[in-house]
């Protein structure tokens, strides 16, 4: 070998020691500067803190897991399955003993009873991003956090060009309320399992933590009950307007619940009574006092119907239902409706409601019933769900009762937007994006104080929808000022900050293949790449 190319040889050998050893290694680029201060996120947290740096995700970035927690890997898969699609990274899920190399995201527990079951701390650097929590739920709310910070086509589920970066420094947050949840009615209009699973995800990207399911009404019956099998064969036959309606199979509400479950969501199945019974009282004419069965009803009109509460048999059907519905829920509740009963009597009502508070009690529940029942004697850890009559809610709160907020003028997220909101109805108003947000579960309701305060529950009747897509506008934008009306305090919430935040997820909710209304009082931002 000639002189000179082993001259050149050992120079270029010894040229890469000195530069391993001696600090002189071609040096990775700086972060980008970003504001984490200025990140919208939603809901808003306790307190952020910028550095004024950035994380870049990169193919060489791992998520790691602290070790001996299954659970903890679910979480860690779980995000891993939501940045793969866009990223194309391949992202696999490792638990470790310690705090990982740079570049990487780790998720793990400390005690800090401070944060609750839900409370999270996300600490970002240029090196790292950790996530911490005082008990998984609080893990998986801080990952949807995350997942806010990335761009918004993070959320797209095909491969995306980076970078993939995130602003540097310390969320710590923790909600105000415990309950934070959205009701689906699936008894109007039947949605199926996909589109259900679908209606969770969405909730959870926001921080919810409680599907109520309205699972039978006049217009169908949705969920078997092997002890009474034409409750959902018969009753689940059609629906409004008089489509083919349907049913869930008790494993496919299993599946359901433990859909949710996996996004730490509670489902609270609902089956509404005495009135809104007409699907069960044509399929059991026993139910009815003079021993006829009712016809099928497909139209929406209310409180025409009821079960004979005078009857034994009335409340044998109410155990058996309890008793299959609980086996089924490992959440604390089930709600057992009692709204708009017109044709039941009050004298007849009463003692109704009291008798099946006892029935939910037997099987290990707690109750939960439309601000109704408080006309009743409220068993101990019952809760009112104030929608419509301040009296009741007052009544609940004077026997001890906690209320769940959802107002109908506020929360009911099939109210139109404005007249020309092609779907939804208006009678208990016109809830434009502002009005929405702009209320205080705390101080709407005099008599309710936030000490009586269960939680908030925006519902979603399902009259006028049968697609998913007619859902989703309806929730949409809304839904995430419930989210943060029920997780941030009143006090970190002013509609002309929070709408320029919401302005921002627009570009989101069109990753996410959400049909969202696009309110003119919001200026709806487009994605914009960061700069390299």
């Amino acid at each position: 070998m000639p002189t000179n190319r082993i001259t050149y040889y050992s120079a270029t050998l010894w040229c890469v020691v000195l530069l391993t050893f001696m600090g002189c290694a071609p040096k990775k680029a700086p972060p980008i500067s970003m504001d984490l201060a200025q990140e919208s996120i939603i809901p808003i947290p306790v307190s952020v803190k910028a550095t004024n740096s950035s994380f870049e995700l990169t193919d060489q970035s791992e998520i790691y897991v602290q070790t001996g927690s299954e659970e903890l890997l679910k979480i860690g898969q779980f995000l891993a399955d939501k940045l793969n699609p866009s990223t194309g990274f391949g992202f696999t899920v490792k638990a470790s003993t310690a705090t990982p190399d740079d570049g990487n995201i780790y998720l793990s527990l400390k005690k800090d009873a401070a944060l609750g079951e839900e409370g999270y701390v996300l600490n970002i650097t240029p090196e790292l991003v950790h996530l911490e929590a005082n008990a998984p739920a609080g893990l998986f709310r801080g990952v949807q956090t995350i997942r806010q910070l990335l761009p918004a086509k993070i959320e797209m589920s095909s491969k995306q060009e980076g970078p993939w970066r995130m602003a540097s420094g310390t969320i710590n947050d923790v909600p105000v309320y415990a309950f934070r949840g959205a009701m689906f009615d699936v008894a109007r209009h039947f949605f199926s399992v996909e589109d259900t699973k679908r209606f969770i995800d969405l909730i959870a990207a926001y921080k919810m933590n409680v599907m109520h399911l309205h699972l039978s009404d006049d217009q169908g019956w949705r969920i078997e009950i092997k002890s009474w099998p034409k409750l959902a064969e018969h009753g689940g036959k059609t629906q409004v307007g008089g489509g083919k309606g349907g049913y869930y199979t008790q494993e496919q509400y299993k599946d359901i619940v433990q859909y949710a479950l996996d996004r730490y969501i509670t489902i609270i199945p609902e089956i509404d009574m005495p009135g809104h019974t007409n699907a069960a009282l044509a399929a059991y004419p026993e139910l009815n006092c003079d021993g006829k069965a009712r016809e099928l009803y497909t139209g929406t009109e209310v409180g025409f119907s009821t079960l004979c509460t005078k009857n034994e048999i009335t409340y044998k059907f109410i155990d058996d239902v309890m008793k299959e519905l609980a086996a089924m829920t490992p959440g604390p509740y089930i709600h057992i409706g009692g709204d708009e009963s017109h044709v039941t009597k009050k004298e007849d009502y009463i003692p109704f409601v009291n008798r099946v508070q006892n029935i939910v009690l037997k099987h290990g529940k707690q109750v939960i019933g439309w601000d109704e029942i408080a006309l009743g004697t409220l068993k101990k850890g019952a809760f009112v769900q104030h929608w419509a009559d301040v009296e009741n809610a007052v009544n609940a709160v004077n026997q001890g009762s906690k209320v769940l907020m959802s107002p109908a003028r506020k929360a009911y997220m099939d109210m139109q937007y404005d007249s020309t909101t092609k779907w939804g109805l208006h009678w208990a108003a016109y809830i434009e994006v502002d009005s929405a947000y702009i209320w205080d579960p705390a101080t709407l309701t005099p008599g309710v104080a936030q000490k009586d305060v269960l939680g908030i529950e925006a519902p979603l009747w399902s009259e006028t929808v049968d697609q998913i897509d007619e859902v989703e506008y309806m929730v949409f934008p809304r839904l995430p000022g419930y989210a943060e009306i029920g997780w941030s305090a009143a006090s970190a919430r002013n509609w002309n900050e929070y709408k320029k935040r919401l302005g921002a997820h627009g570009p989101r909710f069109t990753a996410m293949g959400i049909n969202y209304y696009p309110s003119k009082l919001v200026e709806w931002k487009e994605e914009k790449n960061q700069k390299n």
